[in-house]
């Protein structure tokens, strides 16, 4: 559905992007995250036709959004961090001049900005005005009128930035109703783990290049199997420890107390037949599991510019 290819943007001496690479499959809920300035909302302009790139190419739906920029508005839906000002607007005003844009008038029009506010659960609000609401009503209006011209694909930058915790989570929910509905959504935000629950895949961009994207269940699944094991056992830790190092697949082993944190290279497989010895020696286990990894920590691995970096493929 989105397919970004060598994307670079200079701002005077500074290099926004510097060879943007990023695909987005049809019905994905994509996370696109990112530290402060690393590139994430200049892409989304770029892709929106906000912003004009100095290198590059932006596929929507597969034509080139640069060359046919006309076709191409009406492949997507933008939902910017920032709602604007409509002072004076009411709801049902707001969506109805929207409608008008993209040429909707009379029956249709009303038939489509009825079912869209039910859709975002703002039927009833019609006779509000827009600057009277809340924020996270406000963006779900946003995302209404981003909808009004039934778009494959939705971009949403930071669009849940400022709610309180039950709007955002009502946010969350819809998205995941629409994509099961079949669109194509991209969205950034600075919370990782709420991203996590809900997108499909995921994309992480540093220093204007993306250095991790696949699926969101394969990255934790690798994360996962990369992590330490934690082993409790009632007595004998020194006798478990004597043990451990006789096992090939254990590269590390650090006692806390009665937890024996193991860096063991292995599958679930592996994991089972470790634990079926270990019981075997007759070493009393009362706890054994592998550590949870998860998108804060990658995030934070392979954005940390303080330390030497592990980079993760979805490749590998």
């Amino acid at each position: 559905m989105l397919k970004i290819q060598g994307l670079k943007k200079k701002f005077g001496n500074f290099e926004a992007l510097s060879g943007l690479d990023m695909e987005v499959e049809e019905g994905a809920l994509y996370g696109f995250v990112g530290p402060n300035g690393a590139g994430k909302t200049t892409a989304i302009r770029i892709i929106t036709g906000l912003l004009k790139a100095d290198e590059g190419t932006v596929m929507i739906g597969g034509k080139d959004a640069f060359l046919y920029s006309g076709q191409v508005k009406n492949e997507f839906g933008y939902v910017p961090d920032e709602f604007g000002l409509y002072d004076n607007l009411k709801v049902w005003e707001y969506m109805d001049f929207f409608a008008s844009c993209y040429g909707l008038s009379g029956l249709v029009a009303r038939e489509r900005c009825t079912k869209l506010l039910e859709q975002v659960k703002l039927a009833g609000k019609e006779e509000f005005f827009v600057d009277s609401l809340s924020r996270g009503m406000k963006q779900r209006l946003c995302l209404a009128r981003a909808m009004i011209h039934d778009p494959k694909l939705l971009v949403l930058d930071e669009p849940t930035s400022g709610m309180d915790p039950r709007a955002r989570i009502e946010f969350k929910e819809l998205l995941k109703e629409l994509c099961a509905e079949g669109k194509t959504i991209v969205v950034s935000s600075h919370i990782l783990s709420e991203l996590a629950q809900m997108c499909t895949d995921i994309g992480i961009i540093d220093a204007g290049k993306v250095v991790l994207s696949g699926n969101m269940g394969e990255i934790l699944k690798k994360v996962n199997d990369s992590n330490p094991i934690r082993i409790q056992v009632v007595e004998n830790v020194w006798e478990a420890v004597k043990f451990l190092r006789t096992e090939p697949e254990v590269q590390t082993i650090t006692v806390e107390g009665n937890d024996i944190v193991v860096g063991f290279h292995g599958g679930k497989d592996a994991e089972a037949m470790l634990l079926a010895k270990l019981v075997a020696h007759n070493i009393g286990i009362c706890g054994f599991w592998r550590e949870p990894g998860d998108l804060e920590s990658i995030f934070m691995q392979i954005t940390d510019h303080d330390m030497e970096k592990v980079v993760m493929t979805s490749e590998e």
